[in-house]
């Protein structure tokens, strides 16, 4: 009877974290991957791969005012069957889930998204991504930061080292220790580190997440309401986004091609053949 209580804790602790176990069958034909399943380092990076060149990251549902539901059902719905994109807490939360499914010691991690942002200014804490720990060794995986998800995982541990990726290189940095030791997550675009975020290792629960997608998705001054953001890794090591009304398709800090869309007939046109997203018809689509 106990054994079965203690059972009945683990399996409440696991969902707790986790959410409900992700079907892999089709999570992993979602991102075009065929390799093992076992919770290894090149596992992990096969899997963070193919994902972030896979499921895109866009905004269309919150400029239409449709609502972002967390629920495991509805965001396993959306990116897998309906084979959308999203945005970090819904793109992060199914990755999350589907590390833990392989047998990985994933945990879901809260940060502050910095990109453009001098330091002095604060951010709300509004960004989910997931620390794994392997053989004693602490990895960065992210898949739901825009046009700079990290392609790799990425040493926790390894305080301003430069680690390369399938794209650009990262590296973690220290920040002061004021309240707390804050670090900082950073790209090399060309010859610049730029801030990605900062972190501080707080574990973001599911109810940090709500109140973080609530804003995010709803709030005027969020500027997932105020702009059409689309963006997708390309396994060549290029990107491909969409702000607004532009086009990019670049190489780290280098442009390769950049033109404006006329109108939403050619968004919809883009959407498909750069990001494989086939909107149902008549779907409104925003163009700021």
């Amino acid at each position: 009877m106990v054994h079965f209580a203690g059972r009945r804790l683990v399996a409440r602790a696991w969902r707790f974290r986790h959410g409900t176990p992700v079907d892999l069958d089709p999570y992993l034909a979602r991102i075009r991957y065929t390799g093992p399943r076992e919770p290894t380092l090149d596992v992990l990076e096969r899997l963070v791969l193919a994902h972030a060149c896979s499921i895109p990251f866009e905004n269309l549902d919150v400029l239409l005012g449709r609502g972002v539901s967390l629920a495991d059902g509805d965001v396993e719905r959306k990116l897998v069957h309906d084979r959308r994109g999203r945005y970090c807490f819904e793109q992060n939360s199914l990755l999350l889930r589907a590390l833990a499914a392989v047998g990985f010691s994933a945990t879901p991690l809260s940060a502050r998204v910095r990109l453009k942002a001098p330091r002095e200014f604060v951010p709300p804490r509004t960004h989910l991504f997931v620390r794994v720990d392997l053989g004693g060794v602490p990895w960065l995986a992210d898949v739901g930061v825009g046009g700079l998800s990290p392609t790799a995982p990425i040493r926790l541990d390894l305080l301003d080292a430069e680690q390369l990726t399938p794209h650009e290189p990262r590296r973690i940095v220290r920040g002061d220790r004021h309240p707390s030791p804050r670090y900082f997550h950073q790209a090399k675009l060309g010859d610049a580190w730029a801030d990605v975020y900062e972190f501080t290792l707080e574990e973001m629960p599911a109810v940090d997440r709500e109140v973080g997608n609530w804003w995010t998705s709803t709030s005027p001054q969020s500027k997932f309401r105020q702009n059409l953001m689309v963006a997708l890794a390309r396994p060549d090591g290029t990107r491909v986004s969409v702000l607004n009304r532009e086009f990019t398709h670049r190489r780290g800090a280098e442009v390769l091609g950049r033109f404006e869309l006329a109108d939403a007939d050619q968004l919809r046109r883009v959407l498909a053949e750069r990001f494989g997203l086939l909107l149902p018809a008549g779907t409104p689509l925003p163009l700021p």
